[in-house]
């Protein structure tokens, strides 16, 4: 069974991965560009799941909502998917591992706590390369579009932070899930068996023999 402190740890991994699952699902920075003129940056273009924006040099940001789902890439598509299934995902592994940690008491029974753990670590995992999956397939497309000689210069892309931040979360998702895996082994005897075995032990020498 996994000790207390491990657990707290995946814990703590797992909130700071679904944390930056959710800023990298909301925020439009998967994709920028800037817009130069007479060498002078005068406006910024950020697009994201759900929008893009136009930042100007004065501070001042105007954000559009994509008009339709079907006018949007297959990579952007899915991401969306993804990124959702992975915050749900995230969030019931938490749960789940919240009511089988060795450090809570929803559950009493200790040869069922390493199983509710290892669920929340498949959770874990799951959630993560739901996360690593479509921030390199976006990743993969900005850098192909940037040296792609047909496309021009002025629809090339740069990868946001966002990218960034979904490697990050997804890396820290899938060390919670590995380290519960590790740690959530079950214990390879159970005390009714070494009582049974001492019981006939202790019963032995009382036998006579003639």
């Amino acid at each position: 069974m996994g000790s207390s402190a491990v657990q707290m740890a995946c814990v703590a991994f797992g909130v700071v991965g679904l944390i930056g699952v959710i800023v990298c699902c909301a925020l439009p920075l998967w994709k920028v560009s800037a817009f130069i003129g007479n060498n002078i940056v005068t406006a910024q273009s950020q697009a994201g799941l759900w929008m893009e924006c136009v930042k100007q040099s004065t501070g001042q940001q105007q954000c559009k909502v994509y008009d339709s789902l079907l006018q949007l890439g297959s990579d952007l598509q899915a991401a969306r998917a993804m990124t959702i299934i992975s915050c749900m995902l995230s969030v019931l592994s938490l749960l789940i591992l919240f009511c089988g940690a060795d450090f809570t008491i929803c559950i009493q029974n200790e040869e069922v706590k390493p199983k509710i753990s290892l669920v929340a670590a498949v959770g874990q995992i799951l959630a993560g390369l739901l996360v690593i999956i479509p921030v390199s397939w976006s990743a993969h497309n900005t850098v192909r579009d940037f040296h792609n000689q047909l496309v021009p210069d002025s629809l090339k892309r740069e990868m946001g932070a966002c990218i960034y931040i979904g490697w990050a979360a997804g890396v820290l998702m899938l060390l919670a899930g590995g380290l519960l895996c590790c740690f959530s082994r079950p214990r390879s005897g159970s005390s009714g068996g070494t009582a049974k075995y001492y019981s006939n032990s202790a019963s032995a020498p009382n036998k006579n023999y003639v």
